[in-house]
């Protein structure tokens, strides 16, 4: 059969054309992962010699603990502790809106820091400045040691992003690419135009999974080769494993848009219902931490989520080198998301 005459291969076409005459969804598809990557890898950039904010109680003990911190500088040169001597009062409202980090009071010998304990650097902060104090006022440790500093390529926190990133973008692109679509033609009517071809129902609903799939093989590969040249992230295993994964998750989401799209009439209720999906999955499965953070009786739960699958299957062949059979628990996820999802979609899909 020519492609020319094939109901699915000229849906695809249809699809294809209509998506590329739309500036609005070209950036959303391509421009708006890459200004996410850039945003979230400056903003957590690694900075191995962290600076802390320190506010120091005013009075007449506080400059010995100020010209002891300001003293302490990175490897740079730059300040390690930005000091501001202030009034007790102005330094807890300074602590507690997080414009600083810690704040010290010294009276005597005594040093009395206050800190947040929810905020990493509040703690971190209290333990540094300790420290230095403590060994300024002679405190000898009992015990040598040494530090050494780990900066293999893999470990940064960028490289841990552009996975989750990747598959954000796979679930966004497959829920709102094909569901918001499905609605939009069934509110136009043109899904009744459709009902009076000789086109299958299976036909139709293949063609919006097979344009996603070729929609998002680009995206994805754009947004690689950008956090490659602009912060030198690499693949560590196979670039077709990541191919594979790419293509396994996109069909996988697109079965789901579709089933969530198969009977709702208006944007709203579409809207509502991929919300509903969508934000278990932002929160759970690791996009910008490690999903391993949330209690032990969730994580059944979250493994079965199929945005976690893709992200932890995404993650252990771009970090870990791991082959793609070594993660078939995930594939297998996948693949039953997506098959289950447009078997069902097909039963229940309603062309009015």
């Amino acid at each position: 059969m020519r492609w020319s005459n094939w109901a699915l291969g000229q849906m695809v076409l249809a699809r294809l054309r209509e998506f590329y005459r739309e500036p609005e969804a070209v950036f959303w598809v391509y421009g708006f992962p890459i200004l996410m990557t850039i945003a979230l890898g400056v903003a957590f950039r690694e900075n191995p010699e962290p600076q802390y904010r320190v506010d120091v109680s005013s009075g007449s003990e506080s400059s010995s603990v100020t010209s002891t911190l300001e003293t302490e500088k990175t490897s740079k040169g730059d300040p390690r502790y930005l000091v501001k001597t202030l009034e007790r009062d102005e330094a807890i409202a300074r602590l507690r809106s997080g414009k600083s980090d810690l704040f010290v009071h010294a009276s005597g010998r005594k040093f009395t820091y206050l800190f947040v304990p929810t905020r990493p650097e509040s703690k971190l902060a209290r333990d540094e400045v300790n420290n230095l104090l403590q060994r300024a006022a002679g405190r000898i440790d009992p015990v040598n040691n040494t530090s050494e500093e780990l900066n293999e390529r893999g470990g940064r926190y960028i490289d841990f992003l552009v996975p989750g990133l990747l598959g954000m973008g796979l679930m966004g692109g497959g829920l709102w690419g094909v569901g918001f679509v499905t609605v939009d033609m069934r509110i136009r009517k043109l899904l009744k135009r459709l009902v009076a071809t000789p086109m299958r129902k299976r036909d139709f609903l293949a063609s919006l999974m097979v344009s996603r799939l070729i929609f998002m093989v680009p995206e994805v590969l754009v947004l690689l080769l950008f956090a490659w040249l602009a912060f030198d992230v690499t693949i560590a295993g196979s670039l077709w494993a990541v191919v594979f994964l790419i293509l396994l998750g996109a069909f996988s989401f697109a079965g789901l848009g579709l089933l969530i799209a198969c009977r709702a009439k208006t944007m709203e209720a579409v809207s509502g219902l991929m919300n509903l999906v969508m934000l278990p999955m932002w929160v759970l499965s690791g996009i910008f931490f490690s999903s391993e953070r949330f209690p032990e009786f969730l994580q059944p739960f979250i493994r079965l989520l199929p945005l976690t699958a893709l992200i932890n299957a995404l993650r252990a062949v771009m970090l870990d080198g791991m082959s793609l059979l070594s993660q078939w628990s995930e594939l297998l996820t996948l693949v039953l998301w997506g098959s289950v999802s447009f078997v069902l979609a097909l039963r229940l899909f309603r062309w009015s």
